[in-house]
């Protein structure tokens, strides 16, 4: 994990024949400490290596370009994403522009940006609503003539490629989430099998319960998963709910610290035994102990959770 504080760079150009050269140079020079390097439109928000580096940038790190460009050339998408680095407590610098969010200066400009970028949304919706009107005056209509007419075998096609492209994309993410609904359902409730599945992944990549199930559903009408997963939660002992929970936590990742897991559990807002918001490592592994005493590590979860190999890290009142 890079130190806190660090500058990261992040260089681009659109083609294979243009050279990054001069902005690796610059970034350098600036001291940044790595550059991530990608090839790919600026007009593409979907970029893998902008988005690896995002997630991995941590509060009061800086993330350097050498334009507002490379970043991105949408005003809106540049935006967004200073935006929502600076909630994370992650700054931006662009060393060609009057943009760094770590100074006042900075903020002022980001502001300026900031209402460009309404600006630029409300000429869009008055272009859009412009053209509608100027073609409803003519006698057209917007839209697939064939969806427009309500055509069956039309409909019919579109909902195919809906569902088989929703398909794919569950299926690029599978590994975040199918392995722990196979493993989890029916026995634990959908509410605590996403914190499992939530409690390893980026901010970016976090799933919502109704997302989830919809998933799930969509696995098993593929035959992807069996039916079971969607049966009702099985009923089980309040004072059960948490064992299970950490010890499903447990072999989810068999290498996390109990440090790591009180840190997930106040993230994800699950009160402590005694209801308080604070969780300690050695509330922890009472409960993974509790778990392994009442067989849900093995009958339950189907991992052998030995909790005596994990690392005690303590956390002071």
């Amino acid at each position: 994990m890079a130190k806190r504080g660090t500058l990261h760079g992040y260089a681009r150009v659109s083609t294979g024949e243009q050279t990054m050269e001069s902005q690796l140079r610059e970034l350098r020079t600036a001291g940044c400490a790595t550059v991530a390097e990608e090839r790919a439109s600026g007009g593409d928000p979907s970029r893998p290596v902008l988005a690896g580096l995002l997630d991995s940038l941590v509060a009061g790190d800086t993330l350097v370009v050498v334009r507002l460009d490379r970043l991105g050339r949408s005003l809106l998408h540049l935006l967004e994403t200073i935006t929502a680095l600076q909630a994370r407590g992650v700054h931006f610098r662009s060393l060609g522009d009057p943009v760094d969010t770590a100074s006042p200066q900075g903020r002022f400009t980001l502001q300026i940006l900031g209402a460009m970028a309404e600006f630029e949304r409300a000429l869009i919706r008055e272009r859009t609503m412009s053209g509608l009107a100027a073609a409803r005056a003519e006698g057209r209509t917007g839209g697939n003539p064939g969806l427009v007419s309500g055509d069956r075998a039309m409909l019919s096609r579109l909902r195919l490629a809906r569902r088989d492209a929703f398909l794919e994309r569950l299926n690029r993410s599978a590994g975040d989430w199918a392995p722990d609904v196979r493993r989890l359902r029916p026995d634990m409730p959908w509410q605590d099998v996403l914190a499992v599945v939530n409690s390893r992944l980026p901010d970016s990549r976090r799933w919502t319960l109704q997302r989830l199930v919809r998933a799930a559903r969509a696995f098993v009408a593929e035959g992807l998963l069996p039916e079971a997963v969607l049966e009702r939660a099985a009923a089980r002992r309040k004072d059960d709910r948490l064992p299970t929970l950490v010890a499903a936590m447990r072999a989810s990742r068999p290498d996390v610290t109990l440090q790591e897991m009180c840190d997930m559990l106040e993230e994800m807002h699950v009160p402590t035994p005694r209801g308080r918001t604070t969780w300690y490592p050695s509330s922890v592994k009472s409960l993974l102990d509790r778990a392994k005493q009442l067989g849900l590590a093995t009958s339950v979860l189907g991992a052998d959770m030995d909790t005596q190999d994990m690392t005690f890290e303590s956390k002071a009142p």
